[in-house]
């Protein structure tokens, strides 16, 4: 699921999309929420591609067993990769089945380029090879495997970036927390247990309403809490602050004033990692310093 952090990171995003081309409050709350469940969408793609290398690697099997001329290889084939017991959970997972189905543009074919490719320079690495050749089998090594595979070949993986942007231009500023799921989901995994639940990118209405009021607050409240950034700097005008700066600052204020039961140190570390998504070095610099000095005035704990 999303944490706070990454919610607060796509009210900012909204925000930013707001102040570029304003639209009315209840289509733009519609369309955070729109992206937000698209992360899912990427989530589900990123975990296809992994079912999808197994099922080549079962493929090319099969294509060997039938050649003509057939080696010993060909005819008793290391089976320790399509027989991986995380892959093979992804593989049974039911709600990833059904939510394929019924977003056919997530498959991958098994023909596709960036995946034959893909799988070709795992087979040929030296952390594949040594896990082909180890005949211990354990769940935890299997775990392990698909683990340090996710971050080699997808998640660091330019070219499967270039590929889902193609699809969907929003998951640009997504990869990390689609990532960042994966990453929870392949760690959650039990032995013998497998999991017929994925990670929601919503946990439940307290979040849903997180979301809601920091975005429609910070909307309504935008003057005044933009003249309370203005009161604090120093040899600076206000104009001169990025649009960036200016909503991550706002959207912190504003959680500050209205969200009285987090607390001003959790908020403020929170908003510098936002910051360290979408601003510069800099930025983390000039976003601290404001909300310091603004938590220092008002005396909050």
């Amino acid at each position: 699921m999303l944490g706070r952090r990454q919610i607060r990171e796509k009210v900012v995003q909204t925000l930013y999309s707001y102040h570029q081309n304003p639209i009315k409050t209840d289509v733009l709350e519609k369309n955070m929420f729109t992206e937000i469940e698209k992360i899912y969408q990427l989530y589900i793609y990123e975990l296809n591609f992994l079912v999808a290398l197994k099922d080549l690697a079962e493929n090319q099997i099969e294509i060997a067993k039938n050649k003509y001329i057939k080696t010993e290889k060909d005819l008793n084939p290391n089976l320790k990769f399509v027989n991986n017991q995380v892959l093979l959970q992804l593989d049974n997972n039911d709600e990833r089945i059904a939510f394929t189905s019924k977003h056919k543009n997530l498959r991958w074919e098994l023909h596709d380029d960036l995946l034959v490719k893909t799988f070709q320079r795992i087979i040929a690495g030296k952390r594949y090879q040594d896990y082909m050749e180890d005949e211990t089998l354990s769940f935890e090594e299997d775990q392990k495997f698909v683990g340090k595979l996710f971050l080699r070949y997808l998640a660091e993986n330019e070219d499967f970036h270039d590929r889902a942007e193609e699809l969907e231009m929003s998951w640009a500023d997504d990869f990390h927390i689609a990532n960042s799921m994966v990453q929870k989901t392949i760690g959650y995994m039990k032995e013998a247990q497998p999991s017929h639940t994925l990670i929601k990118t919503i946990k439940d209405e307290d979040d849903r309403n997180f979301a809601k009021k920091l975005l429609l607050q910070s909307i309504s409240h935008w003057d005044a809490t933009e003249k309370k950034i203005e009161e604090r700097l120093e040899n600076w005008d206000l104009e001169r602050i990025s649009l960036m700066d200016k909503v991550i600052l706002v959207s912190a204020l504003t959680e500050l004033d209205h969200f009285p039961l987090t607390p001003s140190k959790v908020i403020i570390n929170e908003y510098i990692e936002v910051s360290k998504v979408f601003a510069t070095d800099r930025s983390q610099i000039f976003v601290n310093g404001i909300l310091d000095k603004y938590t220092k005035d008002n005396s909050r704990a």
